[in-house]
């Protein structure tokens, strides 16, 4: 007997988040107390409370993370609205909810974290008075700041919030919320920082996603209505992408966290082999809904909260080992680099042996993120190939080759000699940074990545957020037409370089993991805008005039060259306390190296700007031989209308001019 969809939805509609939390909670316990995650310390104990309260905090933090980020996602991008309902109110009120649960726990670890730290419960006196003093200064504590600022930040933009677009942005936002979480994790302070804080963003985005992605469907589900089939299908492509996330973090941690079958059997990796299983019985869930719910069109609501409730129950229990895991010391881990030294104190990572030309080709460090981002871009680019290719339509084969160069450029500058060596070496840093802000954006622009996703990615008639539609507001915004702008692009990438070199944040990027993101996002970034506003082919902001750009090309190139020759001829040392710390032994002369990397900055310039120019020269042969064409045919519709009224005005200036 079928259960009426009406009935039973809304008695199971808290049933899914309520049977989350607790089996969280149930699970978190016994778990807890088997790992040792909550033993006493033999020094620095801060007692039971503490022990407990952090456990217990963090398993509802995080899953009143998800439970948000899960409502803001499928309201703004998976759902579309319906007559007589209003979802997006619905959603938007239920995560400005959950949102406060998040601060408040947030808020929770924040204050009781700190006694973690010290080693001293909260009933010392004093407590609050040394949390205040240390709430920046210590890097755990400030982290956890961070991340309750931009919460709090959530609240009121989620309770506002009614359209598709302010819910995109917070939950933009509230995907940002998790970036400092990453930086704090468990791993994170190991030998592998870069691994571990990759490792983790991609744990606790597919997890957030996923969970609360589910939890958002239960709760939603009596006001779905029509609209389930639809929200299904698209969350079960997202959930297939959040799985993926999940085990490849699950990949990283296994190369940080073990170099011996011994470390196998350890308590921390008995942990993760309990989330593997529970992996692996997720995924069973998912192959069910996809055959028992989304295959027949979602035609049983009720069936859809059952299962939706068991899965969640694994969920919760996969969450709540993730907490435990984050309690649980890892096992040591050794070393073959001498970490003992001061650059590997400043920078994170081992001194590279002496450069030689050899070096240039089996020298390598791998930085998971931007790798992982090359061969999703790749892997994205050439699906869309595929998918023009399968049903007949014509998509030239170098445009893939050209992208797939211009990663593959991407990924050896940042993985390696370049982003070894350009660590501890201004000339070699001077060669990450020229390929990227030149090389690969010449590789990149003419591959038409834009033009391809507009052919390859299907349009959503319902109105909601899908890929193309998000990709049509970015491409055609007031910002895309501001930065797409060949002057404003011309300013930033030469401005970009006064404003990095001659300025503390050189230094930073050197130091820190989130200055050495920014700084190879950035310069990434300003290069693919400026050349794309000179050549690039893709919709978007209507292009100036060839000559017009050539103008801005040489103006700005010719900026670049003199500040290659203001390093070339400097003899001034850039992040001298930097340099001077590490003292890189086959580098004697540090301003002989900084002066070879201004001249790399110098030379590195001539080509990209003889390439440049030829292609916007064969552009504006293109547009003439376009104009020429469609004048051509709108003569033969007229029969030349317009070259007749030509000659008529000029014989009325002939006759004007004999009277």
């Amino acid at each position: 007997m079928t259960v009426p969809p009406a009935a039973s939805a809304p008695t199971l509609r808290w049933t899914v988040p309520a049977t989350t939390i607790l089996t969280a909670l149930v699970v978190a316990v016994p778990a807890a107390a088997l790992s040792g995650a909550a033993a006493p310390l033999v020094l620095g104990d801060a007692g039971p409370f503490v022990r407990w309260g952090m456990v217990l905090i963090e398993t509802v933090h995080h899953l009143a993370a998800a439970l948000t980020i899960g409502l803001l996602v499928v309201a703004a991008f998976l759902v579309r609205e319906g007559r007589g309902t209003d979802r997006r109110r619905s959603a938007a009120r239920v995560a400005a909810l959950s949102a406060v649960l998040w601060a408040a726990s947030a808020a929770a670890i924040l204050v009781v974290g700190f006694g973690d730290l010290a080693g001293i419960p909260p009933s010392t006196p004093g407590y609050l008075s040394d949390l205040m003093a240390n709430l920046w200064g210590l890097e755990l504590m400030r982290l956890r700041l961070i991340e309750l600022v931009l919460v709090a930040a959530i609240v009121p933009l989620a309770a506002v919030a009614r359209t598709r677009g302010a819910l995109a942005w917070s939950a933009a936002l509230a995907l940002l919320s998790l970036v400092p979480l990453a930086y704090g994790g468990h791993a994170s302070g190991t030998d592998g920082h870069e691994t571990a804080v990759t490792a983790l963003l991609l744990h606790l985005g597919g997890m957030t996603v996923w969970v609360g992605g589910l939890m958002a469907l239960g709760l939603l589900l009596p006001v779905v209505g029509s609209a389930l089939p639809d929200t299904l299908r698209r969350y079960s492509t997202l959930a297939t992408w959040s799985y993926v996330s999940i085990a490849l973090s699950g990949l990283l941690f296994a190369l940080l966290t073990a170099d011996d079958l011994g470390d196998l059997t350890s308590a921390y990796w008995i942990l993760i082999w309990a989330k593997v299983l529970l992996l692996g019985a997720l995924g069973v869930f998912g192959l069910v809904q996809r055959r028992a719910i989304i295959a027949r069109g979602a035609d049983r609501p009720w069936l859809f909260a059952a299962l939706a409730a068991g899965e969640l129950a694994v969920m919760g229990a996969a969450v709540a080992l993730g907490t435990v895991l984050s309690r649980t010391p890892p096992p040591v881990v050794e070393s073959a680099a001498d970490l003992d030294t001061p650059v590997y104190a400043l920078t994170g990572y081992p001194m590279p042996p002496p450069l030689a030309p050899g070096r240039f080709l089996d020298t390598w460090q791998v930085n998971w993120l931007f790798l992982l981002v090359a061969l999703l871009a790749v892997g994205l680019y050439a699906a869309g190939c595929v998918r023009l290719w399968r049903r007949g339509d014509r998509w030239p084969w170098w445009r893939l080759l050209v992208w797939v160069l211009g990663w593959a450029v991407f990924a050896y500058v940042t993985n390696g000699a370049p982003g070894v060596y350009g660590r501890v070496m201004f000339s070699q840093h001077m060669v990450m940074h020229m390929a990227l802000m030149m090389a690969v954006p010449i590789f990149l622009v003419p591959a038409q990545a834009i033009t391809l996703a507009y052919r390859a990615l299907p349009s959503r008639p319902d109105r909601t957020l899908g890929p193309r539609e998000l990709l049509t507001a970015v491409v055609h915004s007031r910002w895309a037409a501001f930065f797409a702008n060949p002057l404003v692009a011309g300013i930033v990438f030469f401005g970009s370089l006064i404003a990095f070199y001659w300025t503390g944040l050189f230094e930073l990027a050197l130091t820190t993991h989130t200055g050495h993101v920014l700084m190879v996002l950035h310069f990434t970034l300003a290069g693919f805008a400026f050349v794309w506003a000179l050549v690039g082919q893709d919709p978007g902001p209507e292009r100036w005039a060839p000559p017009l750009r050539i103008m801005v090309l040489l103006g700005t190139l010719a900026a670049h060259a003199f500040f290659g020759l203001a390093i070339m001829q400097g003899t001034w040392l850039l992040a001298p306390g930097f340099f001077k710390t590490i003292a890189v032994p086959w580098v004697p002369d540090l301003l002989a190296d900084q002066q070879l990397g201004g001249a790399i900055a110098w030379g590195v310039g001539e080509l990209p700007t003889v390439v440049l120019i030829l292609m916007v020269m064969v552009d504006w042969m293109r547009r003439d031989e376009r104009e020429t064409r469609r004048s051509d045919r709108q003569a033969e519709r007229d029969d030349d209308a317009e070259l007749a009224a030509y000659n008529a005005r000029l014989q009325q200036l002939a006759e004007r001019s004999r009277r």
